[in-house]
């Protein structure tokens, strides 16, 4: 934001030397380069806006999400890898290596509301009984990745309508596999992520024995502590009550502003 003021600074400038000037206005670089400024400055605020085509109730500033939690503490979102002891992340929208082809996020970082958060350690210490843990594809999403995602893809039984918006919009929903705990290698399941295909769903049976098990296995787990599966996606899991909680689209970065 100190940069649009700059930028606007600049353009007050040229606009003086203009109305000092008339003749030299008239040079052809004075007018690039006043036309140059404007656009940047127009440009550069788009940029700070946030997206919301179907107007929807969505938290986009600090500031609101400060007294948000300010009321209510449990809405708190939470970086689940300081969170939950032993998580091991894989944030696929962080990289190209996505159904997007792109990087979607700036960091690999995963959040979640804050009694998500709590759930999720339950099922890390259930499962690190059996000498397994989670692995975390995706938590909490921003909206605008949402839109993106839409963009690419109308098809809302893999990807959530921005007219409605998304549970991972909300803080509480999670997209999760197992992994072994000594080798840290995931285990064998019905697909990879993110697969669009009638495989993926929870209940599908045409599968290796050893994937249904762990499929098996960990909605099990989920569903302990409150979880329930998506249909559609074996490795999607949403949170009890997710009605209650606000549409979010703040950056991980954004988020680590606000003070603890």
């Amino acid at each position: 934001m100190n940069e649009f003021f700059r930028t606007l600074r600049k353009i007050n400038s040229s606009v003086r030397e203009v109305i000092k000037n008339k003749n030299e206005f008239m040079k052809p670089t004075r007018i690039t380069t006043l036309f140059v400024l404007i656009l940047f400055t127009f440009s550069l605020n788009a940029q700070k806006t946030k997206r919301n085509p179907y107007t929807l109730n969505i938290i986009s500033s600090t500031e609101v999400y400060s007294g948000l939690i300010k009321n209510d503490s449990l809405k708190r979102l939470v970086d689940l890898q300081k969170t939950v002891a032993g998580i091991v992340l894989d944030i696929r929208y962080a990289t190209s290596n996505n159904f997007t082809h792109k990087k979607v996020y700036t960091s690999a970082r995963a959040y979640a509301r804050l009694k998500v958060a709590r759930a999720l350690t339950g099922v890390q210490s259930e499962l690190s009984k059996r000498g397994l843990g989670l692995k975390v594809f995706d938590a909490y999403r921003p909206y605008a990745a949402t839109l993106l995602f839409w963009d690419i893809i109308h098809d809302t039984a893999f990807v959530a309508s921005p007219v409605t918006g998304s549970r991972h919009n909300r803080g509480c929903a999670v997209d999760v596999s197992l992994v072994d705990l000594k080798t840290g290698k995931e285990l064998v399941m019905p697909t990879p992520y993110d697969d669009f295909t009638a495989k993926a769903s929870s209940g599908y049976q045409q599968i290796p024995d050893e994937a249904k098990l762990n499929r098996h296995l960990l909605i099990t787990a989920m569903a302990k502590y409150g979880f329930t599966v998506y249909p559609s996606e074996w490795w999607h899991f949403d949170f009890p009550g997710w009605k209650d909680y606000e549409l979010m689209d703040l950056s991980f970065e954004e988020l680590d502003t606000i003070k603890r």
